[in-house]
């Protein structure tokens, strides 16, 4: 079944070319997922960096998603990340894997499974696939689709563990170089410096002498200058572009 396996997703390499790495734009690659859940029936796609074992939350892990905001903000707020069977998979395989809601998050050992699973329900991805990933510099990532069909079957899952690293590899070095052109304002780096410190809103606004209005306008300035989810993301972004120290 292995060697089958490999074959079957040589050929679909093979079939897709370097397409993904031709795109050009986060916007190319999120229409290329989402025809590709389209085309197998699936609801929606995720793609993120494999989550650390300091990680504290997933969204700041996420390179990019159509999954709602409401989602992403209800998983952080449950503190779904510890604990998750399928976080901790990523970390220790690089075998693709599927993935049913209910019947997975059973193995939690958090007492969180109903919680888990009824938010999978809700937002309709019930059951899916995670394709692990990695670029030349040995960044690990994963490609995820979820819906509500069956499981997918071994060509299937062969097909979309192809399309992985070309397209978690594409995003990386688009988003590095959107990084890169980022120029942040001193008021927006002191924001940002102070998030990375554990500051609030208003503890930021006492220590820099702005309302908490202004605070807030400046992270969320720079947030959208990053590209990034929240201010957690933005922070590491920044980090990782050099844009703090």
């Amino acid at each position: 079944m292995a060697d089958r396996f490999h074959t079957i997703s040589a050929q679909s390499q093979t079939r897709w070319g370097r397409a993904p790495l031709a795109m050009g734009s986060q916007d190319d690659v999120a229409e290329k997922l989402e025809g590709l859940a389209k085309r197998f029936g699936l609801r929606g796609y995720l793609l993120i960096n494999v989550p650390s074992e300091t990680s504290t939350d997933f969204s700041s892990n996420v390179l990019m998603t159509s999954w709602p905001d409401e989602m992403l903000k209800t998983y952080d707020h449950a503190g779904l990340i510890f604990g998750s069977p399928v976080i901790e998979r990523l970390r220790q395989s690089t075998n693709p894997f599927t993935y049913d809601a209910d019947g997975t998050n059973r193995r939690r050992t958090d007492g969180k499974a109903a919680i888990a699973a009824s938010l999978f329900e809700r937002h309709g991805m019930t059951r899916g696939a995670y394709f692990p990933a990695h670029n030349s510099a040995g960044l690990r990532g994963a490609l995820a689709f979820g819906g509500t069909r069956e499981a997918l079957n071994p060509r299937e899952m062969a097909e979309l563990n192809a399309m992985a690293n070309l397209i978690f590899t594409e995003v990386v070095d688009l988003k590095a170089a959107a990084g890169q052109n980022v120029t942040l304002s001193r008021r927006e780096v002191e924001c940002l410096s102070w998030a990375s410190a554990g500051k609030t809103s208003v503890e930021m606004s006492e220590i820099l002498g702005l309302s908490e209005y202004t605070v807030n306008h400046y992270l969320n300035r720079a947030t959208r200058k990053l590209d990034a989810v929240n201010r957690v993301q933005a922070v590491a972004k920044a980090i990782r572009a050099g844009l703090l120290n």
